[in-house]
């Protein structure tokens, strides 16, 4: 089975020529969906041996989308731009979906450790919310995940183009799970270490953003529920 690798990158260029060496050992095509960045992301990943796609400038999920849409390989490996994943984890991920155990693989941040969610009040409430949100696929889907909100994840691309995926935003991490089971796919986690990001700020602030995210997960839930009757 082929793997494509899906980064979707805004004004990353300090790491995402890093990110695209750390993961070209390890799959077939590696594929930037660049969100109209103004530095020189979109140069410096096409010198690092990455194809380019722009995206609609609609946000992280919607890139998402380009990608499942635009990638060649069986298999859709989603990582993060900012270095905070390692690539070296990726056989890891795309293990049980080789071996027919998994159609979708999330890597969780609770089970291999984090340098980032812990130490100040915002990480906290970044923690505390990925929690919260958690708990509640859990109760629904009568599962035992620990992470929903990791961005680093493997899975089959003929599932990923099945899935009602309409967020738009960072949402979309949460979408993906709930989505596979939903549909009836099998998840399973396996445990990877976060980094912090290697250089430039997060686009993502939980103190401004947090009500989407609750939000999005009330529609989800109740689309889920609305599907099952």
């Amino acid at each position: 089975m082929k793997v494509s690798a899906v980064i979707a990158a805004l004004n990353e260029e300090a790491t995402i020529g890093e990110v695209i060496r750390g993961v070209r050992p390890y799959v077939d095509e590696v594929l930037v969906i660049d969100g109209h960045s103004t530095d020189r992301t979109r140069e410096v990943a096409e010198e690092a041996g990455a194809r380019v796609v722009l995206d609609r400038g609609r946000g992280k999920g919607d890139a998402i989308r380009i990608g499942f849409r635009e990638a060649a390989g069986d298999i859709v490996v989603l990582i993060d731009a900012d270095g905070s994943h390692d690539p070296r984890d990726i056989p890891r991920l795309i293990e049980p979906i080789l071996q027919g155990t998994a159609d979708h693989v999330s890597a969780s941040r609770l089970l291999g450790g984090s340098s980032e969610l812990h130490g100040t009040f915002a990480e906290f409430l970044r923690l505390t919310g990925s929690s919260f949100v958690t708990a509640c696929i859990n109760h629904r889907f009568g599962v035992r995940l620990s992470d929903s909100q990791n961005g680093f994840r493997a899975i089959r691309t003929a599932v990923a183009r099945k899935l009602r995926l309409v967020e738009n935003r960072t949402t979309i991490e949460q979408e993906l799970i709930v989505e596979t089971l939903r549909a009836g796919y099998r998840l399973v986690e396996v445990p990877s270490h976060e980094h912090r990001r290697k250089a430039g700020r997060s686009k993502v602030s939980v103190s401004k953003l947090w009500w989407r995210y609750l939000l999005s997960l009330v529609r989800l839930l109740a689309r889920s529920t609305r599907a099952r009757r």
